[in-house]
């Protein structure tokens, strides 16, 4: 069911379990304000998740409250996951669901990085 980004942080979201090492994930990536790791349901041949390890529910909550180095720390992380999965020189496709219309099911802000295959247009018409 789809969350509203403006509700507070909930510490019990599987992302924030995972942060804290209560549930396992198969880790490609990670420093000092970002985990990246892949998506248990993958939705093409390179999906994986990459979040902010800060209490943040959607992009709104992040620039407003994060720090400008884990501001720049995570899109920079975000940038390096890409290229280390050789998908630059093809293209990929960033996705982020925020909030209820936007289909957000875990509130703590994740990117999906998608890639590996013609991904088709950005929303079914």
């Amino acid at each position: 069911m789809p969350i509203d980004a403006t509700l507070p942080y909930d510490d019990q979201n599987v992302f924030a379990k995972i942060l804290r090492g209560e549930l396992p994930c198969k880790k490609v990536y990670e420093d000092e304000w970002t985990l990246a790791f892949h998506d248990i349901a993958p939705l093409a041949p390179v999906h994986i998740l990459v979040i902010p390890k800060g209490a943040y529910v959607s992009w709104d909550d992040f620039t407003a409250k994060a720090s400008d180095e884990e501001i720049a720390g995570f899109s920079r992380a975000v940038g390096h996951i890409a290229r280390e999965h050789g998908l630059v020189e093809l293209g990929y496709r960033l996705l982020v669901n925020l909030g209820r219309e936007g289909g957000q099911e875990i509130p703590h802000l994740h990117v999906h990085l998608f890639g590996g295959r013609p991904l088709g247009p950005m929303i079914a018409r």
